[in-house]
């Protein structure tokens, strides 16, 4: 009897050709859109996250200097003392991290951290001719710092390894460069707050992306920014380390907390604005398609309706012949999961190249030359799964109906 079922069902699906089509159709594009748009979201929130950490990293370690004041006399023990203090400040004399080896250390001990580099960060003021505009001045360690932040990619002229090579180089973000009215083999004096001045020759040019950086960031030698603030060998601004997985930070951050002295702080303490924007585009992304596949469920129920209603007499003789409610629900529903199957193969295979095709199209954005596009397998696997339980339940109603059609009612006309 299912063989009979799967031959009727056939002659069903082939003699009407143009219907069968459009059933497919209806598939393919919406599992080719649901592909597409979480591919693209994907993407999307893929290239904002690596524009962040392209000077972001997971975990930062710090000295905090903005805690709470410390009280400069002790409280009275006798209740007719007055104790007056006007204007009182909270002094530390301590800035940055004197030993920042002792912390990368610590940090390194930790199997989830990948890579850790040492920063000295300063507020600057960079001059070239009469044109004088304020910015951040990293002395990086050239090495560990291409391992958190894959800088050299980013250096779009010269090599990010002439910060070694000389001491008086430096690296320009690109609208730094331009602000001051500076290329490639310029002379720029740099002024730090407490006077110091020096001058330094353009070596390269730096271009993340992000905007706030290129126009205000420029990076030296580690070595040359400790000579230039007059700092021991072990200074650091900032001790900075990344993890395997950057959804980790907090909880490797907390785990290394209690054996550093210093403020310890995962990027999402003061980014959650991020993670937010990512969570929000992922619901919007999987809410549309979702909502595609839907409408694709309609037409193959309207379709399957149709069908139901053009073949009443047929489904009538087949019961008058013995096939009972279960037969003619196998017989549509197969009907249902072939243009399922059909649908979402198809739909894989225009989704992946509707993607590979929008990958291609050169689009400037930021460090970017073309949309950013994801390939994940997650995606074409529940684009399947999501598109044959559509076309069941699509499939499914229609089918119930037929089964339950009377057939004396209907032979009587």
């Amino acid at each position: 009897m299912n063989n009979t079922n799967n031959k009727i069902s056939w002659v069903h699906l082939t003699s009407r050709l143009k219907q069968l089509a459009v059933a497919v159709l209806s598939v393919t594009f919406g599992i080719s859109m649901y592909i597409f748009m979480n591919s693209f979201m994907d993407g999307v929130n893929s290239a904002q996250t690596e524009i962040t950490f392209t000077t972001m990293a997971h975990i930062r370690v710090y000295n905090d200097l903005t805690g709470e004041a410390k009280p400069i006399l002790n409280q009275p023990e006798s209740a007719d003392t007055l104790l007056w203090v006007s204007n009182s400040k909270n002094i530390s004399y301590t800035e940055g991290i004197k030993n920042a080896k002792d912390v990368v250390n610590i940090l390194k001990a930790d199997k989830s951290i990948v890579a850790v580099t040492e920063q000295v960060n300063q507020n600057v003021f960079f001059r070239n001719g009469v044109t004088k505009v304020n910015g951040t001045l990293s002395g990086i360690d050239v090495q560990h710092e291409n391992l958190l932040f894959n800088t050299a990619t980013y250096i779009t002229q010269v090599s990010l390894n002439e910060l070694d090579r000389r001491p008086d180089g430096i690296v320009l973000g690109s609208g730094l460069a331009d602000k001051t009215s500076s290329k490639l083999g310029d002379n720029i004096t740099l002024t730090t707050s407490d006077g110091v001045t020096k001058i330094f020759r353009v070596v390269g040019i730096l271009e993340t992306g992000s905007g706030s950086v290129d126009k205000s960031k420029a990076l030296i030698s580690i070595h040359t920014a400790r000579q230039l603030l007059n700092k021991n060998r072990s200074y650091a601004t900032d001790v900075l380390a990344n993890v395997n997985d950057y959804n980790d930070a907090r909880k490797i951050a907390d785990r290394v907390r209690d054996n550093i002295s210093f403020k310890t702080e995962a990027w999402q303490e003061g980014n959650s604005q991020l993670e937010s924007a990512n969570t929000l585009r992922d619901i919007i992304a999987v809410a549309v398609s979702l909502t595609i596949l839907i409408v694709a469920g309609f037409g193959i129920y309207n379709i399957m309706n149709m069908t139901v209603n053009e073949k009443i007499r047929e489904i009538a003789i087949l019961k008058a012949m013995g096939f009972d409610g279960k037969d003619i629900i196998q017989i549509f529903l197969t009907q249902s999961v072939i243009i399922g199957l059909i649908g979402g193969v198809l739909g894989l295979l225009l989704g992946y190249g509707i993607s590979a095709v929008v990958d291609r199209i050169p689009f400037r954005i930021a460090s970017f030359t073309s949309l950013p596009i994801s390939y994940n397998a997650s995606d074409y696997i529940l684009a399947m799964l999501f598109g044959l339980m559509v076309t069941f339940v699509a499939g499914y109603l229609p089918a119930k109906k037929a089964s339950q059609i009377d057939p004396v009612e209907i032979l009587r006309g």
